[in-house]
């Protein structure tokens, strides 16, 4: 297939050479690494082998032209630049894989291309971008494809692109499920990894009170998913969640990593939208809320919004 990434930080790179090594014809949008990548190529550093060449690099969507299938791996806080990002790559017959972090994110998506068209990806990854064309893979890779529309048929088939480049896939029956149980992790590891201090996941684990907080902060995301129907059974995926990431050792998640780079974080698509819906429910969500606030003023803060 011809496809084209949408968003080549450290998940972009890393499931595009993936796909490129199983043999498709895959091109990259680039911003800052675009010269680096075209004169040294690109360098993706994995415990399953590494990946070091030439890509297909570009400066513009345009460049790229229409394919089967854009891979928009924007962070949630690009939202607003992935439309036209995207559109010069869609054409008749193109699909559209959101493979990104946070709730909400395909509505727009089908808003913009149809919802026939339109996929979701959950990433459990361990990976980040160390320097410019150098992305560090650490463990994990596994996605959760689904569709917008929960054809399960048609979720497969791009599941199946993935899979046959060497990656574990699974289809789950519901995206909104998937992305809430992405969520179970990323609320409770990503936003404490910043708001605690700047410390890794290892460092919130070993915490006992850190500890007690992450617990409190994914049952209260289990339940907000079980108001929408999720039926989440919160204990087992508590416990899977804890048990998994006792495995990483001192991983500084991607949040981490923006804030560290006084970058934009993905408050609202990660705690934000969750929140909101929790409270429409007619939820309390007080650890959900509190830590909300506290990562929106430390972001605010570091990128010197306020003062």
């Amino acid at each position: 297939m011809r496809i084209a990434i949408i968003g080549s930080g450290g998940v972009g790179c890393f499931y595009g050479t993936r796909l490129l090594r199983a043999g498709h014809d895959v091109h990259f949008l680039m911003r800052s690494d675009l010269e680096t990548v075209r004169r040294d190529g690109l360098h993706v550093i994995s415990p399953d082998g590494d990946f070091r060449g030439p890509v297909n690099a570009y400066a513009t969507s345009a460049d790229i032209g229409h394919v089967d299938l854009v891979v928009c791996s924007l962070k949630a806080t690009a939202l607003g630049d992935a439309r036209a990002l995207i559109a010069p790559c869609v054409g008749p017959d193109t699909h559209v894989l959101a493979l990104m972090n946070g709730l909400g994110v395909e509505q727009s998506f089908a808003e913009w291309f149809g919802p026939a068209r339109v996929y979701g990806g959950m990433a459990f990854v361990c990976i980040n971008r160390l320097s410019p064309g150098v992305v560090r893979h650490f463990g994990y890779g596994r996605l959760s494809i689904g569709h917008f529309q929960d054809d399960l048929d048609a979720a497969g088939r791009i599941a199946a692109l993935f899979r046959d480049a060497g990656i574990q896939v699974v289809v789950p029956p519901s995206l909104n499920v998937a992305r809430w149980e992405k969520l179970a992790w990323n609320i409770p590891f990503s936003t404490l990894s910043v708001t605690a201090g700047a410390i890794s996941t290892q460092q919130i684990i070993d915490d006992p009170g850190l500890r007690s907080v992450c617990r409190a902060l994914m049952r209260e995301t289990i339940e907000a998913a079980n108001a929408e129907g999720c039926n989440l059974d919160a204990d087992p995926l508590i416990d899977k969640m804890f048990a998994n990431t006792a495995t990483m050792g001192h991983y500084r998640p991607s949040m981490l990593v923006d804030y560290d780079e006084k970058r934009p974080l993905e408050v609202d698509a990660i705690l934000g939208e969750p929140v909101r819906r929790a409270q429409a429910a007619g939820l309390d969500v007080p650890h959900l809320d509190m830590n909300l606030h506290l990562l929106s003023m430390l972001d605010r803060l570091n990128r010197g919004e306020v003062v």
